[in-house]
């Protein structure tokens, strides 16, 4: 595999934060690259003339993104969950607003446990960069927020215009309303089964635990966007006493 000049650097300004990128890096670094600045806004490459070509065993770290879905889905549907092989510093923002919206968290370096009674609180969330809340459990976090007692602001300063999931969630029954970047949540006593589509990947999962707490039932169609993101999720959320089943629809 040819990389860059032997010694030649590229320097990255401006760089992402997240725990995903720092990863990468590292190993990349274990085939033979130098890279300095892991974890800053700058990283300066010196590419190799070849990568090593010897076999590699890498354990990459466990989805946060996931991770946070089903944390989200516990305290909006209640219940008692524990989940395994995550890393809770890197949802040090994510647990304690969670906490703050009424959901009990017991964790350790590599699993939690959440239980919830469905009394949630309303919490004003900002989306940041890592380690601010993640832009990506946005739309989940719009879902749990709908029956929260009393009213929220969400504001994504990521990806201005992530909304649409948005007029999905209004189908169910959710009381939602938009200004720029921002969406005022007021809380409501119940969603309701209802036809919805999936706009991408964190809409997708968001009407899903939406659905799992509705009453009635509710059909989500283009799936083919939670595939993107989430491994058999039906399957794993089944496991935990939802009532999801894929269908084939042909047309």
């Amino acid at each position: 595999m040819s990389c860059m000049n032997l010694n030649e650097s590229v320097t990255i300004n401006n760089a992402a934060k997240e725990p995903e990128i720092i990863d990468l890096c590292n190993f990349i670094q274990k085939l033979g690259v130098s890279i300095k600045g892991i974890g800053t806004s700058t990283l300066i490459v010196t590419g190799r003339k070849n990568i090593k070509k010897n076999n590699y065993s890498y354990k990459i770290i466990p989805d946060r993104i996931e991770a946070g879905t089903f944390m989200i889905a516990t305290s909006l549907c209640g219940g008692n969950v524990k989940l395994n092989n995550i890393c809770s510093m890197h949802l040090e923002n994510v647990i304690q607003r969670l906490i703050e919206s009424g959901s009990i968290i017991d964790y350790m370096d590599n699993s939690l446990r959440i239980s919830s009674n469905k009394k949630i609180k309303p919490v004003n969330v900002k989306t940041d960069v890592y380690p601010g809340f993640p832009t990506d459990l946005q739309a989940q976090w719009i879902a749990l927020m709908s029956k929260a007692n009393g009213s929220s602001l969400i504001t994504d300063t990521i990806y201005t215009d992530r909304f649409t999931h948005i007029p999905e969630l209004i189908r169910l029954g959710a009381n939602i309303s938009m200004k720029n970047n921002v969406a005022n949540v007021i809380g409501i006593k119940k969603f309701y089964g209802t036809d919805v589509m999936s706009t991408d990947i964190r809409a997708s999962a968001s009407l899903i635990i939406a659905g799992m707490s509705a009453y009635g039932t509710t059909n989500l169609s283009r799936i083919y966007h939670i595939d993107r993101g989430y491994e058999k999720i039906e399957n794993k959320l089944n496991e935990l006493g939802g009532n999801i089943t894929r269908i084939n629809v042909t047309y």
